[in-house]
């Protein structure tokens, strides 16, 4: 009997052994679920992406010739992409890539060679194809060389050539032969080489993508990403509480940061840039035509009162009209400091005694909308009646570009060189309605001559002087008044990796890559 039992108490030890080494090793999760503050996709050609949301998708479908080192914004930190290396003439006037081999593009779209890089950079020189044109009118010629060489010209210099082949904005590289099969269809169904393709849209709910397993630095460890719409924040918060999604866009609020500190295993990322959020004034429209009337909503807002109010950690007063990350920045260019009994008197010298009502449109997105009220409440008490209009925001994004407000609040960053935010926000080129329009959303050309000039001038300290002269040319003729800078802010589960220290991210969110993945 006592043999009968070690017997059986053997084998089931034994049994209990077996099963545990057959039992399969535990597998970390591999699919990501993130919650986005926007309510529908825009568009995912790269050229064409402005919104926040779209620049946050494209930058994980796409590459460039060069790229921003993961979790950076700083130029210093750009290594090659598709190009393995590349070398410049004296005079960085001609420019050389030679491309990686074997390259592929996602959806069986083949090999990316240099006819890829020619088209994708010719497009994004075209205003009736890029929405970032004006950036690339220096580029005199794009050729290849060979399948695997691209030489590029310039005809006048450039701040940052890399910049411009970078993943960024203009610089992403597009499958030609997919862009001219699908056309139009191509913002909904995009091709790429980076390291996830876009599997599916379902509108106003989500997009999904599935890892590029032919991706060149390695076969993603995540195998699908879900990007779900949730615009309200309290929707994100609930969601990511419950666990329905692993990341959340943040807000940028107090409270919020406070609160969601508290959520167990979670981890708020806070990163740049930083977007500058300004009041542009569109000088044609009266009666901002009058300069005594945008002085005295210069004077009217509160830009300190605001900062304070949305948080240090994450919120900070800018004194010009660039980002103050931008290489050229200066915090001298003559912006004014909140002083309602000035602004009324230049309301009354202008001929609005009782004041005067404007109406505006604005942006549902909850961080703008916060800040249009504020700045509501903060210029009625100078005379000014803001009049809102609130309105989805990408159906916003497109009617703020047919010039159907009068003054238009808009946060954006840019690469991190002067050049790219004055030209585009402020050079006469750029102005809403033109063939070249970008985002002068003032009709500004304060500062035409002093941005053009800056572009080629080859003397540093000459340089930065042309761009400080223009920063003080655009604020004294107040084409735009500088609100705040607010950081990127989003929380995620302590579980998920990057895959790298996300202390920056030029597309706004989040840099998913291959490397991305959970450790449990």
């Amino acid at each position: 009997m006592y043999r009968t039992i070690l017997k059986t108490g053997a084998l089931a030890a034994f049994m209990a052994c077996s099963a545990l080494v057959s039992m399969p090793a535990f597998a970390a999760k591999t699919e990501l679920v993130l919650g986005a503050a926007a309510a529908d996709v825009g568009k995912l050609d790269p050229h064409f992406a402005n919104s926040t949301s779209d620049r946050t998708l494209v930058a994980w479908i796409f590459g460039g010739l060069v790229r921003f080192a993961p979790g950076s914004t700083d130029p210093s930190t750009i290594e090659p992409d598709l190009a393995e290396k590349w070398e410049h003439s004296a005079d960085k006037m001609e420019w050389t890539f030679h491309l990686r081999k074997g390259v592929q593009f996602q959806q069986g779209y083949g090999e990316v060679t240099a006819d890829d890089v020619v088209f994708s950079l010719n497009k994004a020189g075209k205003p009736e194809t890029s929405a970032f044109a004006t950036d690339y009118a220096a580029l005199k010629s794009v050729e290849a060389v060979d399948p695997y060489t691209v030489k590029i010209t310039l005809a006048k210099a450039v701040p940052s050539l890399l910049g411009l082949v970078s993943n960024y904005s203009g610089g992403f590289i597009l499958s030609k032969k997919a862009y001219e099969e699908r056309g139009d269809e191509f913002q909904r169904r995009p091709v790429g080489f980076g390291p996830f393709s876009l599997e599916k849209i379902e509108p106003s709910v989500s997009i999904e993508f599935k890892a590029h397993d032919g991706y060149f630095r390695g076969k993603p460890k995540l195998e699908k990403i879900i990007y779900r719409f949730l615009n309200a924040a309290s929707a994100r918060d609930l969601a990511f509480i419950s666990g329905e999604i692993d990341v959340s866009a943040g807000t940028t609020d107090q409270k919020w940061l406070a609160r969601t500190r508290e959520v167990p295993e979670s981890v708020v990322d806070i990163f740049d840039p930083a977007e500058l959020t300004l009041l542009h004034v569109n000088r044609t429209k009266k009666p901002f035509d009058d300069i005594r009337v945008r002085q005295a909503l210069a004077y009217a807002v509160n830009a300190a009162q605001m900062a304070q109010f949305r948080g240090k950690e994450f919120t900070r007063e800018v004194k010009s009209v660039i980002p103050s990350n931008n290489l050229g920045y200066t915090d001298e260019a003559g912006v004014v400091s909140n002083d309602t009994e000035k602004a009324k008197a230049l309301l009354a010298e202008a001929g609005y005694p009782d004041g005067v009502t404007i109406k505006m449109l604005s942006s549902q997105l909850p961080s703008l909308e916060q800040s249009a009220q504020m700045l509501q409440a903060q210029v009625a008490k100078a005379g000014i009646k803001l009049e809102l209009e609130p309105v989805e925001h990408a159906t916003w994004h497109q009617m703020i570009r047919k010039d159907l407000s009068p003054i238009v609040m808009y946060g954006a960053a840019r690469f991190p060189v002067a050049d790219y935010y004055l030209t585009q926000f402020y050079h006469s080129d750029s102005i809403v309605g033109k063939p070249t329009a970008v985002t002068n959303f003032s009709h500004c050309a304060a500062a035409d001559e002093q941005i053009v000039a800056a572009r080629s001038e080859v003397d540093p300290d000459k340089q930065l002087q042309l761009w400080h002269e223009a920063q003080k040319l655009i604020v004294a003729d107040v084409c735009a008044i500088p609100l705040n800078e607010t950081a990127q802010v989003w929380v995620r589960k302590k579980s998920l990796d990057w895959g790298f220290e996300l202390k920056g991210s030029l597309s706004l969110g989040p840099l998913v890559t291959e490397q991305t993945h959970f450790t449990d």
